[in-house]
């Protein structure tokens, strides 16, 4: 009879501990509503009921598009200038020197400073959700990028060169795994990072997306309408995550978990 490890055991029930995590998460918000009522915290019930009548009134899907548009082109970029600047101070001392400070300082800037500053310099338009979102997160991202090519085995590289292991190869089989190890979870970071200022940012512009569903929800003082809201900026992050950030986690750290041939 072939031996089951625990973390097989374990990863094959990962659903059925999210489901169950889930459901602790859905009892809790239960038994909150009947401690507090519905005024402060709407029954889920009472949510789901309200998120059905915006999306029947046409409110729903336009809302959705636009902080979608608005989080994750901000996300792109991010990613994009984090990992590329990230790269190179990791292999560059004047480069890190040079970069380092500015990240620490972007990331000592509260996200709501670039949100009010972004509204100043692009006014109510979606570019300053996008700038916002990639200010807030890219220096996460770099940070990440940085220390993952910092930190690669160097008695790996000097085999690698010994054995003229071709430079393609080399990225794809020794430095990529090992980057990704720390820029992934900063990535899951920055996405959900990238939703929570996207949303800022259309509340206070009024130029759409839940955000600006949100400010009409406080405004009628609404809280089933906003707890409905904020119910879909949760799924869509966990959605987003799931399709894009986690297939390439699962493929990236097989070598971590040493099951061979175990992709997903």
């Amino acid at each position: 009879m072939p031996k089951v490890s625990w973390r097989q055991l374990a990863g094959g029930g990962e659903r059925r501990w999210a489901v169950l995590g889930l459901v602790a998460v859905i009892a809790l918000w239960e038994i909150g509503h009947r401690i507090y009522g519905d005024f402060v915290l709407p029954s889920p019930l009472a949510t789901i009921l309200a998120l059905g009548q915006t999306g029947i009134r046409g409110e729903l899907w336009p809302a959705v598009v636009t902080t979608t548009r608005d989080a994750l082109s901000g996300f792109l970029a991010a990613t994009l200038a984090g990992a590329l600047l990230g790269g190179l101070a990791g292999r560059s001392m004047p480069v890190r020197a040079m970069l380092q400070p500015i990240a620490t300082i972007l990331i000592g800037v509260p996200a709501i400073a670039w949100v009010v500053l972004s509204l100043l310099w692009f006014g109510g338009s979606g570019l300053a959700a996008t700038f916002s979102v990639a200010v807030a997160a890219g220096p996460v991202v770099f940070a990440a990028a940085t220390q993952g090519t910092r930190t690669v085995d160097g008695g790996l590289r000097t085999m690698a060169r010994a054995f003229r292991v071709p430079l393609g190869a080399r990225i794809v089989d020794v430095y990529l795994p090992h980057v990704l190890s720390h820029l992934l979870p900063a990535l899951g970071t920055a996405l959900a990072m990238s939703w929570k200022v996207a949303v800022m940012a259309e509340l206070l512009s009024g130029a759409g997306g839940i955000g600006d569903g949100l400010a009409a929800a406080r405004a009628e003082v609404d809280t089933a309408k906003t707890m409905a809201w904020v119910v879909v900026v949760v799924v869509l992050l966990l959605i987003v995550d799931r399709i894009v950030i986690g297939p390439v986690r699962r493929y990236f750290e097989i070598w971590r978990r040493g099951l061979p041939g175990e992709v997903a």
